[in-house]
């Protein structure tokens, strides 16, 4: 696994919180998302002792339609088209730092975290599975906040209980990567100041040399 710069790092991190939102978007108007765009954002909840940021998501391919997503976003580029995507990236990161301050609840969501672990690991490793397991923790936890994330779309979508345990596993899988980003050093005001560093970041990971 290649060793990252703090500025990789960081940008990665913001790369699979907008992966999050972008297929929480993506579910809740099509009802669809990509498996190899979904799988590795619900692994990450497991990864509870990686060595490098990349192995969260299994290596930075993991990320690479959130990259692509980042660089566009840094570049300028979205034209308002993804309006919805940036508003739940946001919102993830808003709750993350509700989530920081509340030692109670971290310690519940990472039981019952491991406890599904461990069931996936010996037991049934099916992914509807896992989402739906996942999902109960961030109803029985995040979603007992005041401030919450409304998501928007088709109805028919939103009402399937398979896509809304999806949606609740991204947007915990989010809020995770909202947490490595914090602990990669990244802060908001980052987001004016540090455009340039992090889309040059962005691009190394996506083209390495």
């Amino acid at each position: 696994m290649q060793d990252l710069s703090p500025s990789q790092s960081q940008a990665l991190a913001l790369a699979a919180l907008l992966q999050s939102a972008q297929l929480v978007d993506q579910i809740a108007v099509t009802g669809k998302a990509q498996p190899e765009a979904f799988n590795p954002l619900l692994q990450s909840l497991f990864a509870f002792d990686s060595e490098h940021p990349a192995a969260i998501y299994g290596g930075v391919y993991g990320v690479e339609p959130g990259l692509k997503l980042l660089i566009t976003a840094l570049a300028g580029s979205t034209n308002g088209s993804y309006r919805s995507v940036i508003r739940y990236a946001l919102a993830m990161i808003h709750l993350e730092g509700k989530l920081s301050k509340d030692a109670d609840q971290l310690k519940i969501i990472a039981n019952r975290l491991q406890h599904i672990h461990f069931n996936s690991e010996h037991f049934t490793n099916d992914i509807n599975t896992i989402s739906t397991s996942v999902a109960a923790v961030y109803k029985d936890t995040i979603s007992t906040y005041k401030s919450r994330i409304h998501v928007s779309g088709n109805a028919i979508h939103l009402q399937s209980s398979d896509n809304a345990d999806k949606i609740r596993a991204l947007l915990l899988a989010g809020i995770r990567a909202a947490v490595l980003w914090r602990q990669m050093g990244g802060k908001r005001w980052h987001f004016l100041t540090s455009r340039r560093r992090l889309l040059q970041a962005a691009q190394s990971l996506i083209n390495p040399q």
